[in-house]
């Protein structure tokens, strides 16, 4: 259960962290500002105290921290700024300031003064009222597209922040409901000249679609719409009359989709008839349109360039053929000519009628992609020839040579090259659709009646499941959905969730996880969680936002790609007036001119090339197709990363902190022994102990508790005396008043801390638990040591290994805990850490963390805590232990669904060979670019007679996007580091 409610926690969080003053990137930092405005008497500093308000604005257009130094020197110098801090990683400026001095527009002019764009963003991410919608949007080329769409985006009052992925093809955005709908970010989109469909439009509702059959006017429409409204927990209800289609939002935790079926069917007398609405995978059949479309179109352009291609390449050399193509029509116009200008038209204005529209669109958003080197290219030879043709007919000694196949041709291979692309690029997202295949069609659900005895057994669509139902799962069968055991006992297979090798056993009373195999046994399961609510949807919707978050490393390509298509450009025009300058004037030798041609029409063969062969797109899928596949191939593992950021950060770590109980230690601590200081009896000791623990969440609590249930056992589930004034001492301990008994249960410091003396006894039994690896927990009753509790926890299998296997790779491991010293060094030297910080509050952790950061480590902190979600915002890499508490989890940038050690290396393993992956991507687009404009522009003909004809370029262009893809997916080989197989987890070897 706790799997699957992590997920919305991850998304809100990462929003939270983005304005963390944490993740500033380095900038110049200029004097802080003075407490209150120049010129401001005493009495009207205590009239403005407190009144200060705080301002975020998105700010566009800066590149490096000088840019950021500027904008903050200037808001610095209005009246009234108290603090202004600008980030220009995230594009943010928080401004504090004074608004009886100062405005907001008044600093978001000052901003746009300096020379960027700014627009105010409400502070509203805290509320809880932001939403996502996910939109996908068609149309997108290159890196140029995806950043002008953006763009677009980024500027809307009321969006926080809007991403968009050019290999998925989609946009993710957090905005406020309340300022603005999901319908102005569709305009806004569009009004860029992309089509976009709204995939999601709130990640907190669940929403289910249906089919009414039997209704044939509006009249009954609305009698549904209101029967329907009238249920408690429906928020919203959309109607697609033409089809037939409700769409309702609700909350799970008061209705569901059985409910809603029922009501329609009683609405209308047994006429109508609800059903689950038919979807067909959505965003698959638009993936696989989208291919169909690529591949219709390469045959449909093969078709008309075949005949072009043999007319002018091959027929000619054949006598009677060539004969037969040279007959003349008027003046020097030919048969041959004009068949290939008829072929070649469908293929110039039809089938490549997409590179003018894309053209079209970027152009009006004063940017240039791949269609406008596509479309100029193709176009240059199209009607070079036309205008050759044209005057051969109207002349008697004119002889034309035209480039229709150069055209035509070049269509065919970028096209081939597309679809390849397509296909490619829809393997990169496989462990999305795998994931979504796990969810079972079916669940066989259960009725009881009044004794609790099965009366009825029904098989149901599983997307109709609703909350405390109850469904039984046979041997064999998925698991239909979360849900904790009521009856019977199994092992069910986790891997495909967890990664888990091993069938996990259950009996009465735990968890499961939809989409896992029932193994060997009769379980009956009580649902709990279901539809958006549910493990395996918060896992597909943490990898796909993972995959949408762009990685540092891709600014580089954005930068690149504002500048590339427009220099490609300059360089072609230059090409081909060079060469037509020297042949012209005599610049090289006229043998050099091949005798189909003049000098004008070579120099323009260049320049087409130069421009065809250019490609963006290779340097704009370099990185998110790396990033795609690498957090893939994580989640089969059982690591979830959550996006490019953590994976860049991951593969540059050099120093790993460790949390010690339930990240080196098992996590599920035993009370081994206990010694009583007072006169009383051991189950009244633990009844107050107990009363006190229950209501913290620590595992040494829980271990407490579930040791003093020893005690009565006679009752399942005991009920504790009522503990008041309950206190949680992070990192220390608990207290609260138990039956007028002030009780107090923790470590060392917290006793001290309480003025309360520790007896010798109590300080002898205290060294002797240290000294056996075990943890001291004194109990205190009215100021007075009552007794000593020794809790051992047991390290996890293969923990010395990972921290030997750590230093191989030169990561520096330290352990920092909130236990005593000496457990804590006892722990340290059995695993081989040398370096331990001990009795650490959760701000020390913190504390340590930036330490190691300001000695020039990069930090990745591993914990499965509350007390460790501090150390985590603030390391470079947060890791948490899967089966850890929600908070450490939703704090982390990398989730250990397995809880195994072992996946630490894992991680950072998959994140280094992802990274050399986009590297060795960067290196094949740019050096791909580099030398093939060179050559395309003719740099080895003069040497060796070698020129690249236009065609050949094209297909260079589109092989070099395919291969950029293609080397992306190596990544799918992935296989965990070797020494990993060796290692005993769980007391099974891995092989």
């Amino acid at each position: 259960m706790r799997d699957a409610i992590m997920a919305p926690k991850f998304l809100s969080l990462a929003c939270i962290r983005n304005e963390n003053c944490r993740d500033l990137s380095p900038r110049p930092h200029y004097p802080s500002m003075p407490k209150y405005p120049k010129g401001v008497s005493a009495q009207e500093k205590n009239t403005i105290q407190g009144s200060e308000s705080k301002a975020v604005y998105a700010v566009t257009g800066m590149t490096c921290s000088a840019c950021a130094g500027s904008v903050e020197k200037a808001i610095k110098r209005l009246p009234g700024i108290k603090e202004a801090i600008v980030d220009v990683l995230n594009n943010r400026a928080q401004v504090l300031f004074y608004p009886s001095f100062v405005s907001v527009d008044t600093i978001r002019e000052t901003i746009e003064d300096v020379g960027f764009q700014a627009t105010w963003i409400n502070d509203e991410t805290k509320d809880g009222s932001n939403q996502v919608c996910r939109i996908r949007i068609r149309g997108m080329t290159c890196t140029s597209c995806s950043t002008t769409v953006e763009s677009a985006l980024q500027s809307i009052q009321g969006v926080q922040r809007a991403q968009v992925a050019l290999a998925t093809e989609e946009a993710e955005i957090y905005y406020n409901p309340k300022t603005m709908s999901y319908d102005q970010l569709v305009k806004a989109i569009e009004d860029t000249g992309f089509e976009a469909v709204v995939i999601s439009t709130g990640e907190d509702r669940s929403k289910i679609q249906l089919k009414v059959e039997g209704v044939r006017t509006d009249h009954s429409m609305r009698i549904i719409e209101n029967s329907l409204q009238a249920l408690p927990g429906v928020q919203n209800i959309e109607i697609d009359p033409t089809v037939q289609k409700f769409s309702l939002s609700y909350k799970p935790d008061l209705t569901g989709p059985r409910n809603f079926i029922r009501v329609i069917e009683s609405t209308g007398s047994g006429r109508f008839k609800a059903m689950i609405y038919p979807e067909g995978g959505a965003k698959n059949s638009h993936k696989e349109e989208e291919i169909k479309e690529y591949y219709k179109s390469f045959l449909w352009s093969l078709i008309f360039t075949i005949p072009v291609f043999l007319t002018s390449m091959v027929l000619m050399y054949i006598p009677g053929i060539k004969h037969g193509l040279d007959a003349k029509i008027v003046n020097m116009f030919t048969i041959g000519e004009i068949l290939r200008w008829i072929l070649s038209t469908p293929v110039q204005f039809i089938i490549g009628r997409r590179f003018y529209t894309g053209s079209y669109k970027s152009l009006r958003n004063r940017s240039a992609n791949m269609d406008v080197l596509i479309a100029l290219g193709t176009n240059t030879a199209y009607f070079y020839s036309v205008y050759s043709i044209l005057r051969a007919a109207s002349s008697p000694n004119f002889k034309a040579t035209d480039f229709f196949e150069t055209s035509s041709m070049l269509i065919s291979f970028i096209l081939l090259g597309k679809y390849l692309e397509v296909l490619a690029k829809g393997k990169t997202s496989e462990a999305i659709a795998k994931l979504m295949n796990l969810a079972p069609e079916t669940a066989t659900l259960l009725t009881f009646d009044d004794e609790g005895n099965v009366v009825n057994e029904q098989e149901i669509d599983s997307r109709l499941i609703q909350k405390n139902d109850v469904i039984k799962i046979i041997p064999g069968e998925k698991v239909a959905s979360d849900g904790f055991v009521i009856w019977g006992q199994s092992h069910v297979n986790e891997s495909m969730i967890t990664g888990e090798a091993r069938p996990v056993a259950k009996r009465k009373g735990d968890t499961v996880i939809g989409g896992t195999v029932n193994e060997n046994g009769v379980l009956h399961i009580i649902v709990t969680h279901v539809g958006s609510e549910s493990a395996l949807s918060q896992i597909v919707r943490l990898v796909e936002s993972a995959q949408m978050a762009k990685a540092p490393v891709q600014k580089f390509a954005d930068r690149i790609s504002k500048y590339f298509v427009p220099l490609v450009i300059f360089l072609s025009f230059s090409t081909w007036l060079a060469w037509f300058l020297l042949g012209k004037y005599g610049g090289y030798p006229k043998s050099w001119i091949p005798q189909s041609m003049d000098s004008f029409q070579l120099a323009l063969q260049f320049g087409i090339s130069v421009m065809v062969i250019a490609c963006p797109c290779a340097l704009g899928l370099a990185t998110p197709t790396a990033v795609m596949v690498g957090t893939g191939v994580g989640a089969s593992q059982g690591v979830l990363i959550k996006g490019g950021q953590a994976l860049e950060s991951a593969h540059k770590v050099t120093c790993i902190v460790f949390d010690k109980t339930g990240t080196l230690t098992i996590g599920k601590p035993i009370v081994v022994s206990t010694r009583l200081l007072k006169n009383m009896v051991l189950r009244e000791f633990y009844e107050l102990v107990a009363a006190t623990e229950v209501n913290s969440e620590h595992p040494l609590a829980k271990a407490i508790v579930e040791y003093a249930k020893k005690f009565r056992e006679d009752e399942e589930n005991p009920l504790w005396p009522e503990a008041k004034d309950f206190a949680s001492i992070t990192g220390h301990g608990v207290k609260a008043m138990v039956r007028n008994k002030e009780i107090i249960v923790g470590n060392k410091s917290l006793i001290l801390e309480n003025n309360i003396p520790i007896p010798i006894d109590a300080e002898e039994k205290l060294a002797e638990i240290e000294m056996a690896a075990q943890t001291g927990i004194l109990v205190s009753m009215d100021k007075e040591v009552a007794g000593v509790l020794a809790v051992s926890d047991p390290l996890k299998p293969g923990a010395k290994d990972v921290i030997s296997i750590l230093k191989s790779m030169k990561v520096k491991s330290i352990m920092v805990t909130g236990d005593n010293w000496g457990t804590a060094s006892s722990i340290a030297k059995e695993v081989g850490i040398e370096t331990v910080v001990a009795e650490a509050k959760p701000e020390q952790k913190a504390e340590k963390v930036k330490d190691l950061q300001a000695s020039g480590f990069i930090v990745a902190m591993v914990g499965d805590g509350i007390n460790d979600s501090p150390a985590l915002v603030a390391a470079d890499v947060g890791m948490a232990i899967g089966a850890g508490t929600d908070i450490a989890i939703e704090a982390a940038d990398i989730v250990l669904m397995k809880s195994n050690l072992e996946d630490v290396i894992t991680a950072i393993d998959l994140s280094r060979k992802t990274f050399a992956r986009i590297r060795l991507n960067y290196i094949w687009a740019l050096g791909y670019n580099l030398l093939g404009i060179p050559i395309a522009a003719g740099v080895l003909f003069p040497a060796t007679g070698f020129r690249l004809p236009p065609w050949v370029a094209g297909a260079a262009m589109a092989a070099s996007s395919v291969s950029v893809v293609c080397c992306s997916l190596l990544l799918k080989t992935y296989r965990r580091p070797k020494e990993l197989d060796t290692l005993e987890i769980r007391g099974i070897s891995v092989e």
